[in-house]
């Protein structure tokens, strides 16, 4: 499957973030689009409220511009933050009063943000998703039949 150099990139940086532990929602240099970032900040600054897909005046110019940071859009990185943050089981905008997961640094909850922040990166550029496994066995279940139904008629 033929993706672009952006998504390449984000993938790898995401991946290899989880794997040496430095993937944090919390932080604006390690979270989804902080790694995305190459661990810089100056994102943090084209909106008001972390987890916000609501440019300020200064993001909203930088997007007009077209402006990209490593192949995305500050529309697209916000997207990217607020799906991670929201898979992840925060309340958005990211608050210190919303919701958050009671152990927000645990393998499962960043591989559940990790799931879902490379389904949309996939779909940002309108391909397949990588992680979809059903292709892999190329099967799909019966709509018809839930599993308890199927295991009993064998």
């Amino acid at each position: 499957m033929k993706t672009s150099q952006r998504l390449e990139d984000a993938i790898n940086k995401l991946y290899v973030a989880f794997h040496r532990n430095e993937l944090n929602p919390e932080c604006c240099y390690n979270c989804a689009v902080g790694n995305i970032l190459d661990n810089k900040d100056s994102w943090k600054n084209l909106t008001d409220r972390h987890g916000s897909i609501e440019l300020n005046y200064l993001g909203k110019v930088h997007q007009n511009l077209g402006r990209k940071f490593n192949g995305y859009s500050p529309l697209e990185l916000f997207q990217i933050e607020s799906v991670f943050l929201n898979a992840c089981g925060y309340s958005l905008p990211f608050s210190q009063f919303g919701n958050k997961p009671k152990e927000p640094l645990s393998k499962d909850v960043l591989f559940i943000g990790l799931c879902a922040t490379v389904e949309l990166l996939c779909n940002l550029d309108y391909i397949h998703n990588v992680m979809d496994h059903s292709k892999l066995f190329d099967y799909t279940t019966s709509k018809s039949k839930s599993l308890s139904e199927l295991s009993k008629a064998e």
